[in-house]
């Protein structure tokens, strides 16, 4: 299965953002890919950086933005990973992922169940913790791990889409630097982040794709010096082994072709589902061990 991500910056406004995704998306459509899967919040600025109400009136459209990715699905005949702002009712907004059969049709939709709330990245002002849990949405190129940015450092997320039959973690994210951040920090962080997503392949046994934001984005309120989206998207195959990375700045399509034969390849020979202690895991369910 040839798959595409795309890695891209905000380009000043939501209509020259849509314009620039659109073609990208046709592009890597005519390039053979048939899944394609784009970076968290998509459509607008990382608006988190602060914290003002005004940015709720992005959601008021949720419903015809479904409406434009479906469609953009069903022109490129491909399965559509989207990221959306959901307006669930007054008050009520989910940071939302969507997929889009090759038909337009919604093959189902995952709301981010972990939100952070750290400076630039003030999401919990925006979204409701996700309802739905962590639930494989099935598509006609495979059962898809659909999970969003911070949930990427939990491994319970990764463990519990593979034990319902995820054949692939997706993860749309927006994260990045802060310039007063040391280059060694730099590195710390971004070594962390792509070292997490590989293990949560390598424990699971399945492929994972990390579709991010690039550029620079100024905090609208000014009060922050603003993030550079560190971009670094990446694919990697059953054994964390990468099979694409992009650059930290650039745009890009990226490509790789994942083969869904290679999980009982490696789990015939890493049986660590088979070896699993359930019985002796009752202390994930608290919040920490201390009685």
């Amino acid at each position: 299965m040839k798959t595409a991500l795309i890695q891209q910056k905000y380009h000043t406004s939501k209509q020259k953002t849509l314009q620039v995704t659109t073609e990208q998306i046709a592009q890597a459509a005519k390039n053979g890919a048939s899944l394609v899967v784009l970076q968290e919040l998509h459509q607008t600025e990382y608006f988190c950086q602060c914290e003002e109400t005004a940015f709720f009136s992005y959601a008021e459209s949720f419903e015809d933005d479904m409406h434009y990715w479906a469609e953009i699905a069903r022109e490129n005949h491909v399965v559509l990973v989207t990221s959306l702002f959901e307006k669930r009712a007054a008050g009520l907004y989910h940071n939302t992922a969507v997929v889009f059969e090759r038909d337009g049709t919604v093959a189902g939709k995952y709301r981010k169940m972990h939100i952070p709330d750290d400076p630039g990245f003030y999401e919990k002002f925006y979204f409701t913790p996700g309802d739905l849990g962590f639930v494989p949405i099935d598509t006609s190129v495979g059962r898809l791990g659909v999970l969003i940015c911070w949930d990427q450092w939990y491994p319970e997320a990764a463990r519990i889409m593979t034990l319902k039959g995820a054949e692939i973690l997706i993860y749309p994210t927006a994260i990045g630097w802060f310039d007063s951040d040391s280059q060694e920090e730099k590195q710390r962080q971004l070594e962390s982040w792509i070292t997490i997503q590989r293990s949560h392949a390598i424990a699971n046994a399945i492929p994972a794709i990390s579709c991010n934001r690039a550029g620079f984005e100024a905090d609208p309120s000014g009060v922050l010096e603003g993030t550079h989206f560190w971009g670094n998207s990446f694919i990697c195959g059953a054994q964390g082994e990468i099979l694409a990375h992009a650059k930290h700045q650039d745009e890009a399509i990226l490509y790789a072709n994942i083969e869904h034969r290679r999980t009982k390849e490696v789990r015939d020979i890493w049986p660590f589902l088979r070896d699993r202690r359930i019985e002796a895991y009752g202390c994930l369910l608290k919040r920490y061990c201390d009685t």
